[in-house]
């Protein structure tokens, strides 16, 4: 009865947070409930993503974490709609696979993907689940979040997936500021050896991440070698993406998927 009850008064937490940011003080008094008793169920649901702080103040809203559920239930006539023509576009431009994921706590949620036109590509990530450190669509919605919601993560297990996998949260650090400077992040053979990609985010009408679009491909390829669209291991845009430094090629990629990013945000907004 008691988890019971706990969960009744999240709720009602939730609900008092559902016309906007309060502090403790305020949400406690609308739920009518000790303000200690109030703080308490606030850190419990901001630990699971379900609430964070608004940022530069002690305020809580509707976290990222509930964006990303109700995202997933939206009808499809709405954020999966509105990205598809644009990782059509980019499969399409690029020449490799295009993606569309949402946060789900600790993890990016692939909800959608356009594959590539070459004959050698790589497999369908829809419905993966994987850590927002590992990947490129990861990195540029932790560099939208709060920065105690970027400690609260980064305090958490951050999994090795190959030996290129980035778990020191100093490091990542620096690849979230630079990707909030850069509007995009880049990351290789990290979640998986062979596999390349760069993502930006994606905003709603109230300017609230709620996802990204990336592109990803074999290493090998993508971004396309020095000279050449197929390119070589070993070539200079592959050393560059492993020294964090961009080339031509890096940089036009970033800029497509910037882009396309703009556009959908665009379209998210019309939509609100």
């Amino acid at each position: 009865m008691s988890r019971v009850q706990s969960i009744e008064r999240a709720f009602a937490v939730l609900g008092a947070l559902g016309d906007g940011p309060l502090g403790v003080t305020e949400v406690a008094e609308r739920v009518r409930l000790p303000k200690s008793t109030v703080a308490r169920l606030l850190a419990s649901l901001a630990f699971e993503g379900a609430v964070e702080q608004v940022p530069d103040g002690t305020d809580y809203r509707i976290g990222s974490r509930l964006v990303s559920l109700a995202a997933g239930v939206r009808p499809t006539g709405s954020l999966i709609a509105l990205a598809r023509p644009q990782l059509v576009r980019l499969a399409g431009e690029i020449g490799e696979a295009a993606g569309l994921s949402i946060p789900d706590g600790r993890q990016v949620h692939y909800v959608d993907q356009e594959g590539s036109p070459h004959p050698v590509g790589i497999r369908d990530w829809t419905g993966t689940r994987l850590p927002m450190h590992a990947v490129s669509s990861g990195l540029v919605i932790l560099a939208q979040m709060h920065p105690a919601d970027v400690d609260r993560f980064l305090a958490g297990p951050l999994e090795r997936f190959t030996p290129s996998t980035v778990t020191d949260p100093g490091l990542i650090r620096e690849r979230i500021r630079r990707a909030r400077l850069d509007g995009y992040a880049w990351t290789r053979d990290e979640v998986a050896e062979g596999i390349s990609s760069v993502a930006a985010a994606l905003a709603d009408e109230d300017g609230e991440v709620i996802g990204a679009i990336h592109v990803h491909g074999p290493s090998y390829r993508f971004p396309e070698s020095e000279g050449s669209a197929t390119g070589a291991r070993g070539s200079a845009a592959d050393r560059a993406l492993a020294r964090g430094r961009s080339t031509a090629a890096t940089d036009r990629i970033a800029a497509d998927v910037v882009a396309a990013a703009a556009r959908v945000s665009q379209s998210l907004r019309r939509a609100g």
